[in-house]
């Protein structure tokens, strides 16, 4: 069922698709307690820990969690915006693809159950997708896959078929500490650690009014919504190949304009971009990030 489920997700044109452990991690644990306790979660992250790190507790009977990459990367348009948010929301795009797999299985395996997530789901996507042999880690915290570099979105699926789970990649970034030196949060550290309230793409997405120095973080970043410093400076990202998801390459919006965005409703707003990941904040947010960008 592995191979069909493999081949099926081939001709969707998802390459890459692994079986991650039900868990529970404890090394993950290990690495949210520390940074529960050095006060670097960002809050947006799934408040329980145990959550976290047990697939069980989101469904009973789940026997194996299915993880998909879904590769994102257009050439940079020297945009104010994050190349993951050039496109339709990716929210949206990968959960209708999720879920035309989940239809497939169903067909395919009696009682099938499942429940799909993408980003916004309880578990840790990234570990997932490095326990199911997708990708290794970088020191930016990312995950680094040969073909696409860091610039994949993840889907997975919590599911009761016990699918055989795949290895971890024993392998590492080159540790060039491009990303440390280049962060302009600094927000990265050598032990593969991270500060997310430091992050610029946090900060850009942050409600609460910027002090001076997040401000002035903001600028160096010269984005509105999000920041790919880390990714443009990561070796493992030179050559890398641009996506073969048609959703990912239509429709982009590669750039905002202060005057538009200052102008208009949040009512317009919504009904022109509500469809785009940058949009989720709402006009607010994005108005106030471009004030910070004429603040001396």
């Amino acid at each position: 069922m592995k191979v069909k489920l493999k081949k099926y997700c081939n001709y969707m044109g998802i390459e890459y698709v692994g079986i991650a452990p039900i868990g529970p991690y404890d090394e993950l644990k290990n690495m949210i307690e520390r940074r529960e306790k050095n006060n670097w979660l960002s809050g947006m992250e799934e408040e329980k820990i145990e959550r976290r790190i047990d697939p069980k507790l989101i469904m009973d009977d789940c026997k194996s969690v299915i993880v998909c990459l879904f590769p994102y990367y257009i050439k940079d348009m020297n945009s104010n915006i994050s190349n993951y948010t050039y496109a339709l929301d990716y929210h949206m795009v990968v959960k209708e693809k999720l879920k035309e797999i989940g239809k497939y299985l169903s067909d395919e395996i009696e009682g099938f159950k499942y429940e799909a997530f993408v980003d916004t789901g309880p578990l840790a996507d990234r570990y997932l997708a490095y326990r199911a042999g997708l990708g290794f880690f970088g020191l930016n915290q990312s995950l680094i896959n040969d073909k696409y570099g860091t610039y994949t979105f993840i889907g997975y699926m919590i599911n009761n078929y016990p699918f055989k789970e795949d290895m971890p990649l024993n392998m590492t970034c080159l540790k060039c500490r491009a990303c440390i030196e280049a962060c302009p949060g600094e927000a990265l550290y050598d032990d593969f650690s991270m500060n997310a309230k430091k992050c610029v793409s946090y900060l850009t997405q942050k409600k609460e009014e910027l002090t001076r120095d997040e401000i002035k973080k903001v600028k160096m970043a010269k984005k509105v919504f999000g920041c790919d410093i880390c990714q443009q400076v990561c070796p493992h990202n030179e050559n890398i190949v641009e996506t073969n998801i048609m959703e990912f390459k239509e429709n982009l919006i590669t750039s905002l304009d202060k005057g538009e965005i200052d102008n208009m409703s949040n009512k317009a707003f919504k009904r022109k971009y509500g469809n785009r990941a940058f949009g989720w904040r709402g006009r607010k947010i994005i108005s106030r990030n471009f004030s910070y960008m004429d603040m001396d």
